[in-house]
Parts: structure tokens; C-alpha cells; sequence
């Protein structure tokens, strides 16, 4: 508020006058956009401030300058810097005394602002220039803004009722007009009744004090009732096409959301999938770098092999360096038995023992050879067993990891079928859905400007009715007329030959002392003309009543023609609930689409309960191949567990083979 108060104080001072302290206390008071300077005297200064303020102030959307008496400076001033306004939406100048150039000026500002909906002129002059209210009503013609105005007391004539019929013929804004209390009159209210057949938006019309016959004021009512029953039905059909069309948009949506809804659960699927012949090919490449595992043990243990195979070869060369040390020592005895004789055949006896028990740990030795022969044999056996094995466990992993790829390549195929399906469905539901939304919008548009027309046309026939009911109306007020002035001339001849029989009667009377016999004549002569006068009289008042008679008899006419109206009017209401019943009608349609998407909806839920359990047939399958590959990780480490068990025992066997030798204490030192 004091930002406004400062500009208005520096506009004043720019301006070269004072502010005012009446102004600065309205513009301190400033409450929700109201400022309210009614019954406040304001200088051309002040007008030429506040209009340079409210030219760019945003603050001010209501502006009360009512009985302010502005003068034309003043005004033209004002009104010139509210034309730039965009946020003022009621103005009232109430009370101003606006003249030729108020209304130029109201003129510039109806064509320029396009923010006012509310104009207060109430106590105006505006209609006394008729040059100038034209200017104002050419300006009314091309505004799209205004929506009430009030004119009460502006001294408007028939032709400024008859510019303004123009101006509401252009006009498509304005609701409500107040013309009540100004000098319209018969043909002033024709004009504005023959405006209302072009006019659509007009839904009230205040003419009363402005000497027009009811006749008119019951069809400006009537042209009202049917705007307003208009803009209701329009505001009716506009209300049910918002909701038509949030009820489209909210089934749009949800669609949308099904759909992004199955194309998440489908990624969702197609991710876990991938998650799964992820972990699938790790527990393949697990599995390989366990059979790599197993293939090196067994290549240890064919080294081991290799080595006892060394072992036993250094063993049977042993045993041939040892028979050649038997052959060398046999003849070393020999020649000592031929030398010594006698003398060395303990010593042969000993050797004999010697060689007993070399022979013995020969075959022993033999034996174990061939114990462990049996043994190498039978680890060859295994070797080649479990080497089958292998092979065997290889061929089920390479069948196993072929089914998985087909079935995730048909699952995936299954996956974009039912893809293309869905959205094959989608597509055609929504084409149906736009072709029945097309062709409810234009049954509506036909059957609206079905009833546009016919409303049309009963408005012509009831307008050709009233004029007619006019003409007649006319016609026997004419006739009354001329009845009344019959009547009055009778009476005016009646009341001058009273008055002059008067004028008689007391001359007789002044001179009935002279001549009685006059008198009585005289009396006699004025019964006469007064019987004469009274059979006037009642021939007149015959007349009178035959006039009412024919007046009864028009009235009956009216109402034979209003109640004929009437019943037209009850036979549009008739085709108006018709029309209301197919509106019902297309509903019941809209309902019924409605439960066609339900279904849809429905079948989207039954196809997606079906995905699911797809998913659910594949994680189930998954979880049995997972299994099985438990198993036979299990086998394999069971399988593991028992060669190392077996290398270890024959390992030992070995180094206790070796080191338990008693060759080995006989060999040459080398």
C-alpha cells in the first residue's frame, strides 16, 4: 500500500500539483484490490495522477469513482490511462454527470481495455448526445470483455436505444443490461426486441420507466427466459462435455498405465531371464572350472602313474643289477669251492640260505609287481570310467545348456507375440474408441444444431405472432382511442349545452317575474332537450358497450392466441425432453463403453495372470534344473572326494612300497 500511496505522491509532483489527502487515505485503505474514492471531489491533476498509476498498477481490480463529479478533463484523463489497465475488472462511475466526451472516452475504453467485465454508468448524460453515445455503442459492438452494464438514468432516446439494438446485434460478451428509467419508449423497445433474435449471450434485460407497452417488456421476457434457458443448456452441455472428456482422459490414462504396467512386468520378466541364464551360464562356467579342476587332478594322477611306473622300472633294474651280482657271486663261489673245498662249504650253505631268501623276496617282490599291476590296471579302469563319465556329465551340460537356449528363444518369441498382441489389442480398442468419441461428438453437434434451428424457427414464428398480436393490439387501441375521443366530444357538447341552457335557465330565472309563462315554456323546451340529451346519452353508452364488447372479443382472441402459444411451447418442452431422452440414451452408449473397457481391462488382467504364470512355469523349471545341477555338482565332489581318497591311498602304497623295499639297503653305491 505505501508503494502505492509513494508512486501516486511522485506522480502528483511530477505533474506540478498536490496530492490529496482524501485520495492517500483511500489508497492507504486499500483492501483485495477495492479502491473506493465515491462521493470524493477529484481536481484533472489528481485524475491525470491516478490514471498515469492505475496504468500499471496490478493491485487495483475493483475502482469506485461514483457521485465524484468529474468534469470532461477530469474523466477523459482517467478513462485514458485505465485503457493500458489489464487487471481492473468492475469500475463505477455512478453520479458523474458524463457528457459528449465522457462517452467518447467510455468509447476509447471499451475498444482498448480488455480486462473490465462491470461497468456502473448509473446517473449519466450519456444519451443526450447522440453522436457520441453512437461512438459509445460502436465501441459496446466489437467488445469482448464486458459481461454487465447499467445505463439507469441516462436520458437515452429511441434512436440511442436503437444504436444500442445495433451494438448487442455485434456484441457476444455482454449478460446483463440496465436501461431502466430513460426515454426508450415503442420504438426504442422494438428496435431491442428485434436485436434479441441475433443476440445469444443476453440473458437480462431491465427496461421498466421507459413508457414501453407491455406487450414489448413481455417479449423482452420472454426472449431472456430463452437466452437464459440457452446459456443453461449450453453451460449443461459444456459441464457434461469437460466431464466426457476427463472421463476419456482418466480412461487414457489408466490404459496408459496398464499398458506401461505390462511392458514394466514384461522387462521385469525378460530382466529376470537374463538374470537367470546369467547365473545359469556362471554355474555352466562353475561347472567347467570344476570338470578343468577334476581334468587336472587327473593329470596329477597320471603323473603319479607315471612316476611309480619310473619307480618300478628303477625297481626291475635293481633286481637285473642284482641277478648279475648273484651270476658274479655264483662263480666267485665256485671258484672258492673249487679252491677251498672242504673249507668254504659252510660258507656255501649260507649262500645257499642267501639265495633261498633272495629268491624268496624275489618272488615276493614279484608279486607285489604284480599287485601293483593290478592296481595300476584298475586305476587305468577307473581313469577311463570316470574319463566317461566326464564325457557323459559334458554331453548333459552341452543338452542342457542347448534346452535352456531353446526355451528362452521361445519364451522370448512367446514374449514378443504376446507383445505384438497386446499391442495389436491396444491399438484397436483405441481406434474404436476414437471412431465411437468422433461419432458421439457429432451426433451431438447434428442434434444441437437441429435444436439451434427449430429453436430458431419457433423464435420467428413467435416474433411473426407478436407482431401480429402487436398490430392487433394496436388496431384496438386505435379504436379506442377513438371511442374515448367520440365520448369526450359528446361529453364536451353535452357539457356546453348544459351550460348554456344554464346560462338560459338563469336569464329565465332573473327575468320569471315577468314572464312565468315564458318560463314554463322555456321549462318545457329543456325537459325536451334534456330527454333529447339523455337519449344521446344512452345511445352513446350502447355505443360504449358494443366497444367493450369488441374489446372482450379481441381479448378472448389474445388469449386463444397465448394459449395456442402456450401449447407450442409445451410441444418444444415435449421434443426438448426427447431430445433430453436420446441424450440419456447416448449415456447408457457411453456406459456401455465404459463396461467394453472394463473388459478390456479385465482381459489385460487375465492375459497378464497368464504371463505370471508362465514366469512362474519358467522359475519352476529353473529351480528344477537348478537342482539337478545340485546333484550332480554333489556327484561330481563325490566323485572328487573318492579320487583323492584313491590318489592318496595309492600314493601311499607307493612311498611305503618304496621306502619298505629290501632291495633298496643292496643296491651299489653309486
Amino acid at each position: 500500500m505505501e508503494d502505492v500511496r509513494r508512486s501516486y505522491s511522485r506522480l502528483c509532483k511530477e505533474s506540478g500539483a498536490e496530492p490529496q489527502e482524501t485520495v492517500l487515505q483511500r489508497l492507504h485503505q486499500l483492501l483485495r484490490g477495492r479502491l473506493d474514492l465515491a462521493t470524493q471531489s477529484l481536481t484533472p491533476d489528481t485524475c491525470r495522477a491516478l490514471g498515469k498509476l492505475l496504468q500499471r498498477e496490478a493491485l487495483v481490480t475493483e475502482l469506485v469513482l461514483s457521485d465524484c463529479m468529474l468534469s470532461d478533463e477530469g474523466a477523459t484523463l482517467l478513462l485514458q490511462g485505465l485503457c493500458a489497465n489489464t487487471v481492473l475488472q468492475f469500475l463505477d462511475l455512478k453520479g458523474n454527470n458524463l457528457q459528449a466526451t465522457g462517452a467518447e472516452a467510455l468509447g476509447r475504453l471499451l475498444r482498448q481495455n480488455k480486462s473490465i467485465q462491470s461497468l456502473t454508468l448509473e446517473w449519466n448524460n450519456l444519451g443526450t448526445w447522440e453522436d457520441a453515445f453512437a461512438t459509445f455503442c460502436g465501441a459496446l459492438a466489437v467488445n469482448g470483455t464486458l459481461r454487465q452494464l447499467d445505463l439507469r438514468n441516462n436520458q437515452i432516446s429511441h434512436k440511442g436505444a436503437e444504436e444500442l439494438a445495433l451494438a448487442l446485434k455485434s456484441n457476444t460478451s455482454l449478460q446483463q443490461l440496465d436501461l431502466r428509467w430513460n426515454n426508450i419508449g415503442l420504438l426504442g423497445g422494438r428496435a431491442l426486441v428485434n436485436c434479441l433474435l441475433s443476440n445469444r449471450t443476453l440473458w437480462k434485460l431491465e427496461l421498466a420507466g421507459n413508457s414501453v407497452p407491455s406487450d414489448i417488456l413481455r417479449a423482452v421476457e420472454q426472449a431472456m427466459d430463452h437466452n437464459q434457458d440457452r446459456e443453461a443448456t449450453f453451460r449443461e452441455n459444456q459441464a457434461r462435455a469437460r466431464v466426457l472428456s476427463k472421463e476419456v482422459r482418466h480412461l487414457q490414462e489408466e490404459k496408459s498405465k496398464q499398458f506401461l504396467d505390462l511392458m514394466e512386468t514384461i522387462d521385469k520378466q525378460q530382466a529376470e531371464m537374463a538374470r537367470s541364464t546369467r547365473t545359469s551360464a556362471a554355474r555352466i562356467g562353475q561347472l567347467q572350472e570344476a570338470l578343468n579342476e577334476r581334468q587336472s587332478i587327473i593329470n596329477a594322477l597320471k603323473a603319479k602313474l607315471q612316476m611309480a611306473e619310473a619307480a618300478l622300472a628303477l625297481s626291475e633294474q635293481k633286481a637285473q643289477d642284482l641277478g648279475e651280482l648273484l651270476a658274479t657271486t655264483e662263480q666267485e663261489h665256485r671258484s672258492l669251492a673249487q679252491r677251498q673245498g672242504k673249507e668254504h662249504r659252510l660258507e656255501q650253505q649260507e649262500a645257499a640260505e642267501r639265495e633261498s631268501k633272495l629268491l624268496r623276496d624275489l618272488s615276493a617282490a614279484n608279486e607285489k609287481n604284480l599287485l601293483l599291476g593290478n592296481q595300476v590296471d584298475e586305476l587305468e579302469r577307473k581313469a577311463k570310467s570316470q574319463q566317461d563319465q566326464m564325457f557323459l556329465l559334458r554331453q548333459e551340460l552341452t543338452n542342457t545348456s542347448a534346452e535352456l537356449r531353446m526355451r528362452a528363444i521361445q519364451a522370448e518369441e512367446r514374449l514378443e507375440l504376446e507383445k505384438k498382441r497386446s499391442r495389436q489389442s491396444l491399438e484397436d480398442s483405441e481406434r474404436l474408441r476414437f471412431k465411437e468419441v468422433e461419432h458421439m461428438t457429432r451426433h451431438l453437434e447434428e442434434t444441437e444444431r437441429a435444436m439451434q434451428e427449430r429453436v430458431q424457427r419457433l423464435e420467428a414464428a413467435r416474433l411473426a405472432l407478436e407482431e401480429e398480436l402487436s398490430r392487433v393490439k394496436a388496431l384496438a387501441l386505435s379504436e379506442r382511442g377513438q371511442a374515448e375521443e367520440e365520448l369526450v366530444k359528446a361529453k364536451n357538447q353535452v357539457r356546453l349545452e348544459e351550460q348554456q341552457r344554464l346560462g338560459h335557465l338563469e336569464e329565465k330565472l332573473r327575468l320569471l317575474a315577468q314572464a312565468r309563462d315564458q318560463a314554463q315554456s322555456s321549462c318545457l323546451q329543456q325537459r325536451e332537450t334534456v330527454a333529447e340529451a339523455q337519449a344521446r346519452a344512452s345511445q352513446l353508452g350502447l355505443q360504449v358497450e358494443g366497444l367493450r364488447r369488441r374489446l372482450e372479443e379481441l381479448q378472448q382472441e389474445l388469449s386463444n392466441k397465448d394459449q395456442e402459444k402456450v401449447a407450442e411451447v409445451t410441444r418444444v418442452r415435449v421434443e426438448l425432453q426427447e431430445q433430453n431422452g436420446r441424450l440419456q440414451a447416448e449415456l447408457t452408449a457411453q456406459e456401455a463403453l465404459k463396461e467394453k473397457v472394463a473388459a478390456l481391462e479385465r482381459q489385460l488382467k487375465v492375459m497378464a495372470s497368464d504371463h505370471r504364470e508362465a514366469l512362474l512355469d519358467r522359475e519352476s523349471e529353473n529351480a528344477s534344473l537348478r537342482e539337478k545341477l545340485r546333484l550332480k555338482e554333489a556327484d561330481m565332489a563325490r566323485l572328487r572326494d573318492e579320487e583323492a581318497q584313491r590318489a592318496s591311498f595309492l600314493q601311499n602304497a607307493v612311498l611305503a612300497y618304496v621306502q619298505g623295499s629290501p632291495l633298496r639297503a643292496l643296491s651299489p653305491p653309486k
